[in-house]
């Protein structure tokens, strides 16, 4: 402090302290404004308010004549040219005292931060509602944005949206700053951090792998790619993990990431477990609407059809009295028992599996064997297999496949139930399913004989893939027809 002596208690000031006059010239000072300023004695004498802080000063002074009193919010300007966010409250004072006006200013550089960050988050978040809610564009696109949107904020150089497929890793959505990993790709589960955010589901943090997950260092991820940083969360679909939303880089952090930052991952992740559990309902929706109106079909035709052959038959028998024409009902009755029944077991089959158990196919495959007319047809087990399944659809799946065989196969034909390296097969030494035929066989309706209802194979088909099997039609080694049940993964394979 200097030019002010009788004011050394200023000096224990750690704030700035200014005195100046009526015009706003600069006379009193303390150690803390040479400090922070780094102006000299003589500069700081020379100086007024406006020197000083991005101010007019005749504004201020004005002010302070009118009210008494100001506070100043702008940047104190250093000697070297720096600007720091300050506030200036500044106050009229005795009339005795060397200057007119004194105050205080105290530096609001984290104030300014702090009020930034929460400026670009307001921001971030207003961006990725704009994303979200646009109608014009499809959901890749939209999570495209997000991951650009989500990379720029974290600073990687990766973004990915994947989806856990059994052992294997496949990457849905990228945004990368290369084309090393593509839409498309797959990769072993094993070699990703996603395996572990997908078995914990919850969002892993990684700031450095190394630092923060030794153990993980052993994974391809890390040791091949040279993934040294890592922030994912789980998307969940129908409250199983379906993949992962993550964002992950090369370079190591020097600290960890942030509680916005994992915040704004969770968020997005959220987002695209909702849009992508909303499409699976809506596609559900869909092809409960489009069976409604199959069945409304049904009921309005192949239905009625058979109760006109009731109606008409009793009137003939009511008529004539003579009861044969009651079998003609009867067998009308029993065509709308069984239209019924596969109508019903239709509508069930694409609805979520049952409790699932280990079941023996061989003996279950005889004992669905017996629970149909069979007529001379004979059942040939050639299979030791337990599989998976649950056993009420199972059952159903079989018993529709072997009365296929049976009406199809020709006279007594032999059915037969083998192994395949990844699934199981049925097959008949009949005539066979000619191969423009095999893409139709299981649409809902498709029947070559005016007895059969249509539903059978189509609901074969409903139930091999609740199972998440792949059904292929093929020719039997002697020419007939052959279905093939397969895990779907190893079809894709």
């Amino acid at each position: 402090m200097s030019d002010a002596p009788e004011f050394p208690f200023l000096d224990a000031l750690d704030d700035v302290f200014l005195g100046f006059d009526e015009d706003g010239a600069v006379v009193v000072w303390n150690r803390a404004a040479e400090n922070v300023t780094g102006y000299t004695d003589a500069e700081l004498a020379a100086a007024t308010l406006g020197d000083l802080f991005d101010v007019q000063t005749t504004e201020v002074v004005d002010e302070l004549f009118d009210t008494g009193s100001a506070v100043v919010e702008a940047d104190l300007v250093t000697a070297d040219g720096d600007r720091i966010p300050y506030d200036f409250e500044a106050h009229r004072v005795a009339a005795d005292s060397p200057a007119a006006f004194a105050g205080i200013g105290r530096d609001v550089t984290e104030r300014h931060d702090q009020r930034a960050r929460i400026e670009a988050r307001e921001q971030f978040l207003r961006e990725m509602y704009e994303v979200i809610a646009n109608r014009q564009r499809s959901f890749t696109e939209k999570v495209e944005a997000l991951l650009a949107l989500g990379r720029d904020e974290l600073g990687t150089a990766y973004g990915t949206l994947s989806k856990i497929d059994g052992e294997d890793y496949v990457f849905e959505i990228v945004d990368a700053d290369d084309d090393s990993i593509q839409a498309g790709d797959v990769v072993p589960l094993s070699a990703t951090n996603c395996e572990r955010a997908a078995s914990d589901e919850q969002t892993l943090v990684l700031g450095d792998i190394a630092r923060d997950a030794p153990k993980e260092t052993d994974r391809a991820g890390y040791t091949e790619w040279g993934i040294s940083c890592y922030i994912g969360a789980p998307v969940f679909v129908d409250d199983d993990v379906y993949g992962t939303f993550c964002f992950y880089d090369t370079e190591p952090r020097d600290g960890q990431f942030s509680e916005w930052e994992v915040t704004l991952v969770d968020l997005m992740s959220r987002w695209v477990s909702y849009e992508l559990q909303r499409d699976r309902a809506n596609e559900r929706l869909q092809r409960q609407n489009e069976r409604l109106e199959e069945f409304a079909s049904v009921v309005s035709h192949d239905l009625r059809n058979p109760l006109n052959v009731v109606e008409g038959s009793l009137e003939l028998a009511d008529e004539t009295g003579d009861v044969k024409h009651l079998d003609r009902a009867r067998r009308a009755l029993n065509r709308m028992e069984t239209l019924i029944d596969d109508l019903l077991t239709l509508a069930r089959s694409d609805t979520a599996l049952g409790e699932t158990e280990a079941v023996d196919l061989a003996l279950f495959s005889r004992e669905c064997w017996e629970t149909i007319p069979s007529g001379g047809a004979a059942l040939a087990v050639e299979t030791d297999q337990i599989i998976e399944a649950d056993r009420t659809r199972l059952q159903q799946l079989l018993e529709n496949v072997f009365r296929n065989a049976v009406e199809h196969g020709g006279d007594a034909p032999t059915v037969r139930v083998g192994d395949l390296d990844d699934g199981f097969y049925v097959e008949d030494d009949g005539p066979g399913i000619p191969e423009d035929e095999r893409q139709t066989v299981f649409e809902r309706g498709y029947s070559t004989t005016p007895e059969g209802t249509g539903f059978g194979l189509a609901i074969v088909a409903e139930i091999a893939h609740a199972h998440d099997w792949d059904v292929v039609v093929a020719d039997s080694a002697s020419g007939g027809a052959r279905f093939e049940f397969v895990e779907a993964d190893a079809q894709r394979a």
